[in-house]
């Protein structure tokens, strides 16, 4: 008996393909300030959602890797949590991260809001690239938000560009336009280099964390500033038959009082944020799903080292 027939040779397990001379890869941080669209633009250039949006600041907590490859490049996307002076255990861990990814990539992509003007957020981030050899390219997201007279804002950026010796380059993450442009740019600033993933690939993460971060997501949209960063999402058990998956999943919130939002008036809050979550995680696996939420009271988790590792946010080793 022939032993390939039974044994899946390493080729056929991972399709990795070998790279055509001349291919292009490399790993590109996506940093900024808070909610300047970082997310939204990984999701836009890989072509699919596996990071969580939302209005409330500091969504992202793990550093979240999207993959995109195409016929010239492939470029591994690191999704940071947005840089912001820590003010608690979780932000310290978030913020570490983020500095650790910016010198264990090939290039930094600093995102900035470019509907306000350069501000102090920016320079704090700045200063912490000051400390790198890295590469950095400054993209100034939501053009579609700039007012009819945007020339001092760009102005603002120009400069900072300009002192760097940073190229700049505009665009909108949320409609898509001039993305094309940061994309080639992007590539134009990479190495030759090997496929590091199947090129059909779009994340690293397995598929158990993104269920935990649509339900966060859904947590975050409806409640909105009402339990803004005391939400840890654990998926605790995944049953997979071939009609039906069922997701069993703790939502942990620091005080009763957060318990009682997220239950809401007979329920109504968790059945509201189950359902949306639920049609979000079917589209994630393409099969119908199951959703069990059940809501858990841990005081101070934000605080506590072992809560933090135990819901998965673990300083990165690089």
């Amino acid at each position: 008996m022939n032993h390939d027939d039974i044994i899946p040779q390493p080729s056929n397990i991972y399709s990795i393909p070998i790279a055509p001379e001349g291919f292009k890869s490399g790993f590109v941080a996506i940093i900024g300030r808070p909610n300047v669209g970082k997310s939204t633009l990984m999701n836009q250039l890989v072509g699919q959602k596996i990071a969580i949006t939302s209005p409330v600041a500091q969504t992202t907590r793990n550093r979240l890797q999207g993959i995109l490859t195409t016929s010239e490049a492939q470029i591994i996307f690191v999704d940071t949590p947005g840089i912001h002076k820590p003010h608690h255990e979780l932000g310290k861990v978030l913020v570490k991260n983020a500095q650790m990814a910016i010198n264990a990539v090939d290039l930094v992509l600093l995102v900035a809001d470019s509907s306000i003007e350069a501000g102090g957020g920016d320079r704090y981030i700045i200063d912490l690239l000051e400390e790198t050899k890295t590469p950095v390219i400054l993209g100034l997201n939501k053009s579609d938000q700039q007012p009819a007279n945007f020339d001092p804002l760009d102005e603002s950026y120009r400069q900072l560009a300009q002192f760097h010796q940073w190229p700049m380059v505009k665009f909108s993450a949320l409609t898509g336009s001039g993305l094309d442009l940061l994309q080639s740019l992007l590539v134009e600033h990479l190495d030759p280099g090997p496929y590091y993933y199947p090129p059909d690939l779009v994340t690293d993460q397995p598929e158990r964390f993104i269920m935990g971060e649509l339900i966060r997501e859904q947590i975050l949209l409806l409640t909105r500033q009402e339990v803004p960063h005391s939400v840890a999402v654990v998926v605790e058990n995944v049953e997979e038959t071939p009609k039906l998956t069922r997701v069993f999943a703790a939502i942990n919130v620091e005080r009763n009082s957060q318990k009682g939002i997220i239950i809401g008036k007979n329920g109504s809050m968790l059945k509201a944020i189950g359902s949306a979550a639920r049609q979000a995680i079917q589209k994630l696996i393409e099969g119908e799903v199951y959703l069990n939420l059940f809501v858990k009271v841990e005081p101070k988790w934000r605080q506590s080292r072992l809560r933090l590792a135990e819901f998965g946010y673990r300083v990165e080793e690089t």
